[in-house]
């Protein structure tokens, strides 16, 4: 194709003052309307300012005849140019047979903002004149991408049953304007169902935690808790459980200021998976609270995370400053095959106040002499016996 020279005059133009002129010409619209914020941004100069990760861009593409001439064959091309690729957002690829004198060819293009950094749009027109001459031209408009907002994520494993998992979301709006957060969800993997825990229940109504407002200011950061639970037909095959460390992928939607919609989704939310061996203790039943010195229950569910080994377990309770075991350490649990589980209740007391630790529970496999530790199974808070304990 032909390269014009510098200085050739071109019949066709890509104008940016094209919709301000018309709204001038328009007899109904007010006075001075072209000048509003609303009609300066419907205007691209040459670089426009930014936009943010998750947003749609959109622009108004107008060619318009500008001589007394009618021309041929016109194609205008609308290409994205970004870091990794070129993307071509016409709606059409076909040329227009003609474009008479003061007549113009729109279009509209959009696009979901996917990468950060700089974006260039590419607007490109060929054309053929009345003597045959094929014309072309090209304007460049770029624009920045950013990234609106810092989600950072925290998993803990419940402390009754090591199955359930907690996830924090925290989401920080790291723009420079209010966002309206119309929502933020958690689409479980497979093997998960989850409980939104951002609302509570007033007088039979459920109310966000956020109270009415769903306003994030600037540089303002909103915490998100969820918890996650295995369903049941994962939840009995511990062996697959253990291995888990996909959860799923958070969906953020927003509102901008002017009401531009915005959506995110995070790649898949993994953690660590939890470290409990072959064979996995965990709380079934504990009390909050409890009288210093004065025998509490607690029920722990034994299971074999194996699954192919049948276990022969022992168990021992070993005290400590101020947890005391009441029963019978050595005893045998009996033989525990491959995904099974089983439950049973211990007794025991504290002889310290305050904030204690469940720990000193030893689990010894005969078949292979093999002793798995528990410490630090669950914490209870130990008060005077003069103080009533609600049961």
């Amino acid at each position: 194709m032909e390269v014009n020279p510098p200085k050739q005059e071109h019949l066709l133009a890509l104008k940016g003052d094209l919709f301000n002129q018309l709204m001038r010409d328009d007899p109904s619209t007010v006075n001075g309307a072209e000048i509003l914020m609303l009609g300066e941004m419907l205007t691209l100069p040459q670089n426009f300012g930014n936009i943010f990760l998750g947003e749609t861009f959109s622009s108004y593409i107008s060619v318009h005849n500008d001589s007394n001439q009618v021309v041929k064959d016109i194609l205008v091309k609308a290409d994205l140019q970004t870091s990794s690729q070129r993307l071509n957002l016409s709606a059409s690829n076909a040329a227009v047979a003609e474009l008479k004198p003061d007549c113009c060819i729109d279009d509209v293009i959009h696009h979901e903002v996917k990468e950060i950094g700089t974006h260039i749009l590419v607007c490109a027109v060929s054309y053929t004149t009345q003597g045959g001459e094929k014309m072309y031209f090209r304007k460049f408009f770029k624009f920045q991408v950013l990234k609106p907002l810092d989600v950072k994520t925290k998993f803990y494993n419940a402390e009754v049953s090591t199955d359930e998992v907690f996830l924090e979301a925290q989401i920080q709006n790291i723009t420079t304007s209010p966002m309206f957060m119309e929502k933020v969800s958690l689409e479980p993997s497979i093997m998960y169902n989850v409980a939104e825990l951002n609302s509570v229940n007033q007088a039979g109504e459920c109310v966000t935690t956020f109270g009415s407002r769903a306003y994030l200011q600037p540089m303002d950061t909103r915490q998100y808790l969820y918890c996650l639970k295995p369903k049941k037909e994962f939840a009995e095959k511990a062996g697959i459980i253990k291995g888990v460390t996909v959860i799923g992928k958070l969906d953020i939607v927003w509102k901008t200021n002017l009401g531009e919609r915005g959506r995110l989704q995070t790649s898949q939310l993994q953690r660590m998976a939890p470290g409990y061996g072959d064979v996995r203790l965990s709380l079934e039943a504990i009390p909050d609270t409890v009288n210093l010195e004065e025998p509490f229950h607690i029920t722990c569910k034994i299971t074999n995370c194996s699954s192919e080994r049948t276990m022969d377990l022992v168990l021992e309770m070993c005290n400590t400053n101020s947890i005391h075991w009441c029963g019978i350490s050595g005893r045998q649990l009996g033989k525990l095959h491959p995904s099974s589980s089983l439950c049973l209740a211990l007794t025991l007391l504290s002889s310290v106040q305050g904030l204690q630790s469940v720990s000193g529970l030893r689990l010894t496999d005969t078949f292979l002499k093999r002793t798995y530790e528990y410490d630090d199974i669950a914490q209870v808070c130990v008060v005077s016996s003069a103080i009533k304990v609600e049961s």
